[in-house]
């Protein structure tokens, strides 16, 4: 039986950890302990012999992987920092790599005009699964500045859902997440405990009230900016609730989930 490997490559904004000239505790951390820098956020799904890259952040694609290497990209949004790893990449040789995400017409740039080695022509419409490689994806609008998806990825055993960039959810979501509630969430969460949810990006007090309204057991973080690094280095997370960490894998097996840095 398949197992579902999901990998964090980027737990940060389009700021990033450490923020360029920030001086701030949780910045200077992270300058002086690599395992506490954030990359822009994006993810690598491995399953049935198959890899996803989940958003393209990171600007340095092509040194990561080979083209053979990767199966599809799974797009949530095309702002810059979810899609500037695929400008050098497109100009790359060899067979097309399929391009998955929402039926954004404007998309970032100059992508659809030059696509060079990416198909873009794998446009997903909200509530509606497909398959990838027998992974069960079902697109899950989010409330954001740009048209933007969050993914429930199910197994015959197991469901996580991946939801960044988001401020709250739209009730559309939250009914399906009720549900099928997954075991795990994978969300958003910018910003320290605020008294009203800010524009575009989660806050931990509207994590928490999503958490109780669906039911799930356990979040994961992402996203996660430098002051509310800054703020956990003084805080306590509720329970059930974890940062995650550049690195992380999350193996989904049949008799449940094994977390481990690579």
């Amino acid at each position: 039986m398949s197992t579902l490997k999901l990998t964090f490559l980027g737990t940060g904004g389009a700021q990033q950890v450490p923020a360029f000239g920030c001086e701030c505790a949780a910045c200077l951390r992270a300058q002086q302990q690599p395992s506490y820098r954030r990359k822009p956020c994006s993810a690598m799904l491995e399953y049935n012999g198959a890899l996803t890259l989940l958003d393209a952040g990171l600007h340095d694609l092509t040194e990561r992987f080979t083209p053979t290497q990767i199966s599809q990209f799974l797009l949530t949004h095309y702002h810059m920092d979810h899609v500037q790893g695929l400008f050098p990449l497109r100009w790359g040789m060899g067979a097309a790599i399929p391009v998955y995400g929402p039926p954004d017409e404007l998309g970032c740039d100059d992508l659809f005009k030059h696509p060079g080695m990416l198909d873009f022509n794998h446009r997903l419409n909200a509530f509606e699964p497909f398959y990838l490689q027998e992974l069960q994806v079902t697109p899950l609008p989010l409330n954001h500045s740009k048209l933007t998806f969050g993914y429930l990825l199910a197994t015959p055993d197991r469901r996580i859902a991946y939801l960044t960039d988001t401020a709250g959810l739209p009730e559309s979501t939250l009914n399906v997440l009720r549900h099928q509630p997954p075991e795990i969430i994978i969300i958003d969460c910018s910003y320290e405990p605020r008294a009203f949810t800010p524009k575009n990006h989660n806050d931990l007090n509207t994590v928490v009230e999503l958490q109780k309204e669906i039911g799930c057991q356990k979040i994961w973080l992402t996203h996660i900016s430098h002051q509310f690094d800054l703020w956990m280095m003084e805080n306590a997370l509720p329970k059930g609730i974890e940062a995650a960490r550049d690195g992380l894998t999350l193996t989904a097996k049949a008799d449940g989930y094994d977390y481990a840095y690579f």
